[in-house]
């Protein structure tokens, strides 16, 4: 494997790779003017981010268009990966991790609660199989590191786990780093958490569309929580092609915007 190696230096910032929903945007077979218009901040690929920590970079998720997120942006190491939820949307990504451990010496650990642990076991069976490797890279080297509600402390950064509720049955982890959160895929801040979030200058939160949905934000009720909690900049994310940027961006408040793919955030 070539030790030539393709990375951007991200240190000290957050890189939104996307910010679509489920679906993504523009959406198969949908000939709607947000889908169709040409806009490339309404081209949303599936949720994520990645953040350059002082001792690496930390994925947070691996969408299935994790791939040509990491090859647009041209950061090619991940030093460990953070999962939000166990959702498709948030997973499926995963078997493109295969190259990293070549170039960081060794399997990538996965941060998660259990449940998510147990749906990547079921989904990605054969990254935990006996059998002998056919050949170097033919599965993911993975191992897992479990976390709950406590803070811990990853690549040299603390992260606050903030819990969420994503409709009635799914309880899932927003977290704060430093004075920046990211909040994707929830419908509900609970008290409890509401209060980890004081004192932010960044949230980016769930907006799915403008009418309200069983398990995610609408765009009213995301812009009621930004309020809340006043921070100094608003991003939103997990976004369908209900909302088209221009005219979002003219109708909200200054400080609070759609977020697009490739945007850059200062860690503080």
């Amino acid at each position: 494997m070539s030790k030539n190696i393709i990375s951007t230096d991200i240190r000290g910032q957050m890189v939104v790779l996307g910010t679509g929903t489920s679906v993504g945007v523009p959406a198969i077979g949908c000939g709607c003017d947000v889908c169709q218009g040409g806009d490339p901040r309404n081209n949303r690929t599936r949720c994520s981010v990645i953040l350059g920590l002082p001792e690496g970079n930390l994925l947070v998720d691996t969408s299935p268009d994790m791939r040509a997120q990491l090859l647009r942006e041209q950061i090619g190491l991940v030093h460990a990966v953070l999962y939000t939820h166990e959702h498709a949307d948030h997973i499926f990504g995963l078997d493109d991790l295969r190259l990293i451990p070549f170039y960081i010496g060794g399997p990538v650990p996965l941060y998660c609660e259990e449940k998510v642990e147990r749906r990547i076991r079921h989904s990605f069976d054969y990254a935990f199989s006996d059998e002998p490797e056919t050949h170097a890279g033919s599965r993911p080297r993975l191992v897992f590191e479990r976390i709950g509600a406590d803070p811990f402390m990853l690549l040299g950064e603390k992260i606050t786990p903030i819990p969420l509720h994503h409709g009635p049955r799914y309880e899932v982890f927003g977290f704060r780093f430093g004075n920046v959160a990211y909040c994707t895929d929830t419908n509900d801040v609970p008290k409890e958490s509401l209060e980890l979030l004081r004192g932010l200058d960044t949230l980016i939160i769930d907006a799915l569309r403008l009418t309200p949905h069983a398990t995610h934000f609408s765009l009213d009720e995301a812009v009621a929580v930004a309020k809340e909690l006043e921070p100094r900049m608003t991003y939103l994310t997990h976004m369908s092609h209900d909302i088209d940027y221009q005219r979002a961006s003219r109708l909200l408040p200054p400080n609070i915007r759609p977020a697009h793919d490739g945007l850059r955030i200062e860690l503080t």
